[in-house]
């Protein structure tokens, strides 16, 4: 089992805070109501303090529908990994997604060399997504992926640099949606942006608390 890094001068103290800057989609606005009700959903998500989030362009030719956002994690200026998620919606459904709906996940993050190296890295990087969307309560099925570690050694005139390591997890899952044939996609963006805390190495935030924000503003703000 790989360990996680762990990154110093988090204490924890108050409510989950939200930490979103949004532009809504145009063409989130102009899909079915049952589509705009779901990306109004994602928007309802609250994330750690240290994930910036905001919504970005979908792309047009996967399904007739789609949503996206992106999110950076940062702890004192310091850019630990980045990941994004799209909401695809085919109203006539797909059956490769057993569903209407899909969600399309990436997450990459830099790791300490040794953690790189650990053959059981990619299994336990694949239990992060499944373990988060479960502890969130996000009802999901279908679920596929691969998670990819990549270590870089320098040699040569570049020996006295520093090796450095990667892990990529790209997944999709088709989201349960509710007996109205409703889709709330809050525990889904949720489960996401733990699966983005969870590969840098932040610890766990215990239940009721929440990471005291980084230095770091927003973006744009």
């Amino acid at each position: 089992m790989a360990a996680h890094r762990q990154t110093p001068g988090l204490a924890y103290s108050g409510p989950m805070v939200a930490r979103h800057e949004t532009h809504p989609s145009s063409a989130a606005a102009a899909g079915p109501a049952e589509f705009r009700a779901a990306v109004e959903t994602m928007r309802r998500a609250s994330l750690r303090p240290e994930v910036f989030c905001e919504e970005m362009p979908a792309p047009q030719r996967i399904a007739p529908w789609s949503s996206a956002l992106s999110a950076d994690v940062t702890v004192d200026d310091e850019d630990l990994g980045t990941g994004r998620l799209i909401l695809l919606h085919d109203p006539a459904g797909n059956d490769a997604w057993d569903g209407t709906y899909r969600c399309v996940a990436y997450a990459r993050a830099d790791l300490d060399p040794e953690l790189g190296a650990d053959p059981m890295l990619a299994a336990v990087g694949w239990s992060w997504l499944t373990e988060a969307l479960e502890a969130h309560g996000a009802g999901y099925h279908a679920a596929s992926g691969t998670v990819t570690c990549v270590n870089t050694e320098s040699f040569g005139g570049m020996a006295d640099e520093a090796g450095t390591a990667q892990v990529e997890i790209r997944a999709s899952w088709t989201p349960d949606v509710g007996e109205d044939d409703a889709l709330d996609m809050t525990a889904h963006v949720e489960a996401w942006g733990e699966l983005l805390c969870t590969a840098v190495g932040l610890p766990p935030v215990p239940e009721g608390v929440i990471a005291i924000p980084s230095r770091r503003g927003q973006r744009g703000s």
